[in-house]
C-alpha cells in the first residue's frame, strides 16, 4: 500500500513538473528579452524606402540609422507612435509596428550595421562648429555637445544618440525644430537649441557630418 502511494505521488509530481515546462519553479523570472536582428531586418523592410535597406546614406531629409544607439531608435518609435513626436510619415509608420518588442528587433538590426563616415562641406565654418561641439558657448550657457554625444559623436548607449556622420541637412533641421518648438520630445535639446543662432546651427550640423 505504501509502495503504491509512493508511486502515485511520484507520478503526480512528475506530471506537475512537466506541465510547468520541465521543472520551472513558481515565481521564477521569465527569460530576459533578447532583440533579434534578423527579425528586425524583416520588420524594417518597410523602412527601406526612406532609410535604404540598411539605414545608410539615403536622402538628406531622412536620418541615417546605421550604427545608431538602439535604445534611441526605440524611444523615437515609441514617441512617434504615441504622438509625442510628430512627423506625417513616421507617425503612420510607427503606428504600424505592433509592439515595443518589434521596435527593439528593428533597432537591433540597424545597430548591427557599421556606420559609414560622412564629410563636412563648409571649410569656413569648421572652426566654429568644432568650438561649439567641444567647448560649448560659455557666455550663453550652451554646453559642449561632446559631453552628451561623446567626443567622436558615437553617443552614449541608452542615453544619447550617435550623431557623427549624420546628414548635415537633417541635423540642422532637427536643431531648428527644437529651437522653434515644433519638435518637443527632448526638453534638454530644446533648452540648448533656443540659445543657438542660425550660423551656429549650420556650423555645428556641418561639423557633425564630418565627425569621426
Amino acid at each position: 500500500m505504501k509502495s503504491l502511494l509512493h508511486s502515485t505521488l511520484t507520478l503526480t509530481l512528475s506530471a506537475a513538473l512537466a506541465a510547468l515546462g520541465g521543472g520551472a519553479l513558481a515565481g521564477e523570472p521569465a527569460p530576459a528579452f533578447k532583440p533579434d536582428a534578423a527579425k528586425g531586418q524583416q520588420l524594417a523592410a518597410a523602412c527601406a524606402a526612406c532609410h535604404m535597406q540598411d539605414g545608410t546614406r539615403g536622402l538628406a531629409a531622412n536620418p541615417i540609422l546605421q550604427g545608431q544607439v538602439p535604445d534611441y531608435i526605440v524611444k523615437q518609435l515609441v514617441e512617434f507612435k504615441a504622438g509625442k513626436r510628430t512627423n506625417a510619415i513616421m507617425n503612420g509608420m510607427a503606428a504600424a509596428v505592433a509592439t515595443e518588442q518589434d521596435m527593439r528587433h528593428i533597432a537591433a538590426f540597424y545597430a548591427t550595421k557599421k556606420p559609414l563616415p560622412g564629410v563636412a562641406r563648409t571649410k569656413e565654418s569648421l572652426a566654429l562648429g568644432e568650438q561649439i561641439y567641444r567647448g560649448g558657448i560659455v557666455a550663453r550657457q550652451v554646453p559642449a555637445c561632446a559631453g552628451c554625444h561623446s567626443p567622436n559623436g558615437a553617443g552614449i548607449p541608452a542615453q544619447y544618440p550617435r550623431i557623427s556622420g549624420q546628414h548635415a541637412e537633417y541635423a540642422e533641421a532637427q536643431l531648428v525644430a527644437f529651437r522653434a518648438g515644433t519638435r518637443t520630445n527632448s526638453a534638454q535639446m530644446t533648452a540648448i537649441a533656443v540659445k543657438l543662432r542660425d550660423n551656429e546651427i549650420k556650423a555645428l550640423a556641418d561639423y557633425v557630418a564630418g565627425l569621426r
